[in-house]
């Protein structure tokens, strides 16, 4: 029986993928290197340390990684003021808390970045446990941050939300199902096809079915 759901924070409890997105492409755009918008989308979910080879080359994470990264970091700072929270992730949280399940936010996300989400849904007050980018050794699609989200509550069986692939071939990875949200902007056929079990049009969607009973019948 599911007794944890984990759930993934950007693009899937808050709207800021494509906050991510611009922030990536003008840190690109600083070190005088082009990569188009649509490549960056595709890449949002895996974790920073590998975006930028996937969407350049090995070469340019060699030279560039890291200062791509601070670049990154100021110009995500700049923007992450107009981030909002789904209208339905707190229903969806204190559904599945009603339902005396433990609830993980695994985030990936720098820690002052992190508290700032939590703050917009008042996720302190709800989260049995989070985690930041600090908790993993190697980020999505690697299992790492899903163990230690499962570890730090001690569940025992986990399933995974997410708005990526890269959240549903990390759950794959980590053993455990997922779920999808179109929240992130990723369809829901590829969605399933990187391994979600089903994909849901948002929170409130996700909310209602969790209310019906989806995952007693897991």
């Amino acid at each position: 029986m599911i007794d944890t759901v984990i759930l993934d924070v950007d693009g899937t409890l808050v709207d800021s993928n494509y906050h991510h997105s611009l922030a990536w492409s003008r840190a690109f755009s600083r070190c005088g290197l082009d990569v188009p918008l649509w490549r960056i989308h595709r890449a949002i979910g895996m974790g920073g340390d590998k975006l930028v080879a996937e969407v350049t080359d090995q070469g340019t994470e060699e030279q560039q990684g890291d200062a791509l990264r601070d670049k990154w970091t100021e110009e995500f700072d700049q923007l992450i003021g107009e981030v909002r929270p789904f209208a339905g992730t707190r229903p969806l949280l204190d559904t599945l808390k009603e339902r005396g399940l433990l609830v993980v936010l695994a985030s990936s996300g720098q820690t002052q970045h992190v508290e700032t989400f939590l703050d917009l849904f008042d996720g302190r007050s709800v989260a049995d446990a989070w985690t930041t980018a600090d908790d993993a050794e190697e980020s999505k699609p690697a299992a790492d941050l899903l163990h230690a989200a499962l570890d730090r509550v001690h569940g025992s069986s986990a399933v995974m939300v997410g708005d990526a692939t890269w959240d549903a071939r990390a759950a794959g990875a980590a053993g455990m199902p997922s779920l999808g949200l179109r929240t992130g902007g990723f369809g829901e056929a590829e969605l399933i096809e990187a391994g979600a079990a089903a994909v849901f049009e948002g929170p409130a969607a996700l909310r209602d079915a969790v209310a019906e009973g989806l995952l007693q019948r897991w």
